[in-house]
């Protein structure tokens, strides 16, 4: 069972496996359009497309009326029911790339483990390990008779925005921002209508889990650069603009062994929207 990364070369040996469901999950902030595009010009055999807008987000506006941010978590029914339409059932191993070093592919890790299903990895380097062994990539999309994945009991924790919110007060949570730097500082801000951060987080931006080739640090470097930010995983909180790059880091702490961190869903995105919520600037 792969449960954080996979290399290509393994990958590449499993490409008709039908225990193996193989999920692209290309997208472009700015460009909505381009991860379907980019999927339909050329992926790795077997793989399906996975978008991050329709099937690993949910409704922006919840139950009660207020904004959960740009990419909100997605109805556990419903995203059992997108997993189920992938193929996917209780004992399919699952593989996640991307064209971004993981960016989107560890949305998907997360969720799966999120619904309790552990055999979910990232193709380590993504697209461009892939191409690098000369492996091919083809047009062709599979079909794949539906799976029958259950849902079990969670792997992961979530706070909510109510929970951050408070911690301000008692800082028993570490919260650590996964956003570029100068986003975090509040410069450059071109996605959120508001720039800066959660008073007292910490700046962790998801590049810097990786190697200049795009691959993840080894588990001894990562586990050194996360002790710079707190004492213990268990009271981490991993937060980014929308929820999508901070699973980056919790992918990232797995690899290096540090269990236990929880995501802020809704992160900057839900968190400045509303005026109330204090804003803070600068590192």
């Amino acid at each position: 069972m792969h449960t954080t990364l996979i290399d290509a070369s393994t990958l590449s040996r499993h490409l008709t496996d039908p225990h193996w469901v193989i999920l692209d999950c290309r997208h472009d902030l700015m460009n909505p359009a381009y991860g379907r595009e980019a999927f339909a010009a050329g992926h790795i055999q077997n793989a399906q497309f996975a978008g991050i807008d329709d099937d690993l987000s949910g409704a922006k506006q919840g139950a009660d009326g207020r904004f959960r941010g740009r990419h909100p978590l997605p109805e556990r029914a419903r995203l059992i029911a997108t997993l189920r339409a992938w193929g996917i059932n209780d004992d399919t191993q699952v593989v996640a790339y991307d064209a971004h070093g993981g960016m989107y592919a560890a949305r998907l890790w997360w969720l799966l483990r999120w619904v309790g299903h552990p055999a979910v990895a990232v193709l380590d380097g993504g697209l461009a390990a892939w191409q690098a062994q000369d492996l091919p990539l083809v047009t062709p999309a599979p079909s794949r008779p539906p799976g029958h994945i259950a849902e079990r009991p969670t792997l992961t924790r979530t706070v909510s925005v109510d929970e951050v919110l408070a911690n301000l007060e008692s800082r028993q949570q570490t919260v650590v921002d996964a956003r570029a730097n100068d986003r975090f500082r509040g410069e450059n801000e071109t996605i959120d209508p508001v720039g800066g951060h959660i008073p007292g987080a910490r700046n962790r931006f998801f590049k810097d889990n990786l190697q200049a080739d795009g691959r993840f640090k080894d588990a001894a470097q990562l586990k050194q650069d996360f002790a710079a930010l707190f004492a213990s995983p268990e009271t981490a909180i991993m937060q980014c603009g929308s929820g999508v790059t901070a699973c980056h880091n919790l992918l990232a702490l797995e690899v290096a062994g540090l269990h236990g961190a929880a995501l802020y869903p809704g992160s900057w995105s839900e968190w400045c929207a509303a005026p109330t919520r204090p804003v803070a600037t600068g590192a």
